[in-house]
């Protein structure tokens, strides 16, 4: 996984910061892309997850904006040899529903908006209920892409289905045809549109949002140029998410942060695919939940995929 270069750190930042004194840490100021204020010797500092960070205006110097060109031309490029994939453990889900929060505040998403939905589930009337997450599904052969007419929506070939909302019009096509409910329209103004105005539109985060395009899940593609996890995978307490590279056959749980083999998770644990019979062949491998670690508590409700 590509690692964060210092020219990297530079264009993300927008400014560029000393290293002593720096409040917050380096692990912060690395995600920065917007100045949102000044005062007095001090100067307020927005990241990419939407948290305002202070730190001391003396050690701030002006530096090259990201250029949305090279922001478009390598989002749909990917990250070369890799292969993504993630598989959701059922029997691991209580509905703590830390994926969502995380998820959006990423993706500046309004409250109402979500990329992945935890639905309440259950398999014969005599078995007990589960949760199940679902997000977009990644597919290798997606009919979201061959509709868009203006190429907006695209497989990129690390695997991971994108949207350039520079080029969306909004025809929701794709929303159509996406056999899973993945995707959602900006029908209002994104969350934090202030905060976000004239940052430079980052592809693979598909922020900032814009109204009147659609968005959907990106297993948090910028996250994975700079060789972290997913947002949501990295936030889940209960071990439910693994992801990784198929190409290396590893996956790593975002919780324990435990490497195995991504085959004979699958394998050893009879992972499936939603709708396999589509052929849309998708990326995301559920566990059934088997020997669950959590009862399932709250009345059932029931829920169309």
């Amino acid at each position: 996984m590509e690692r964060n270069t210092r020219r990297n750190f530079i264009r993300k930042l927008g400014a560029t910061v000393g290293a002593a004194g720096v409040v917050g840490g380096t692990s912060i100021l690395s995600s920065c892309n917007s100045v949102e204020t000044s005062s007095g010797d001090k100067i307020k500092l927005l990241t990419s997850s939407g948290e305002l960070v202070e730190v001391d205006k003396s050690q701030l110097t002006p530096a090259e904006m990201p250029n949305l060109s090279e922001n478009q031309t390598r989002g749909r490029e990917g990250l070369p040899g890799r292969s993504w994939v993630m598989v959701i453990d059922l029997s691991k889900c209580r509905n703590a529903r830390e994926c969502m929060k995380a998820c959006q505040n990423h993706h500046q998403l309004r409250p109402e908006q979500h990329h992945i939905n935890v639905l309440q589930m259950q398999d014969a009337e005599h078995t007990a209920p589960y949760y199940m997450p679902k997000p977009c599904q990644h597919c290798d052969n997606p009919p979201c892409t061959k509709v868009c007419p203006v190429n907006a929506t695209f497989k990129r070939n690390d695997g991971i289905v994108l949207i350039d909302n520079e080029r969306c019009i909004g025809c929701r096509f794709c929303i159509a045809a996406c056999p899973y409910s993945a995707r959602v329209f900006n029908w209002f103004e994104p969350r934090d549109a202030e905060k976000y105005k004239g940052v430079t539109y980052n592809i693979e985060a598909n922020v900032p949002q814009k109204k009147g395009t659609i968005s959907k899940c990106l297993f948090s593609a910028d996250r994975l140029r700079d060789g972290k996890l997913p947002s949501c995978v990295s936030a889940c307490p209960n071990g439910v998410y693994w992801f990784g590279d198929r190409n290396e056959d590893a996956v790593t749980n975002g919780t324990t942060k435990e490497t195995v083999s991504f085959s004979k998770l699958i394998k050893d644990n009879a992972a499936y695919t939603l709708m396999e019979e589509l052929g849309t062949k998708p990326r995301v491998y559920y566990l059934p939940p088997k020997d669950r670690a959590f009862p399932f508590e709250g009345e059932l409700i029931e829920h169309h995929s």
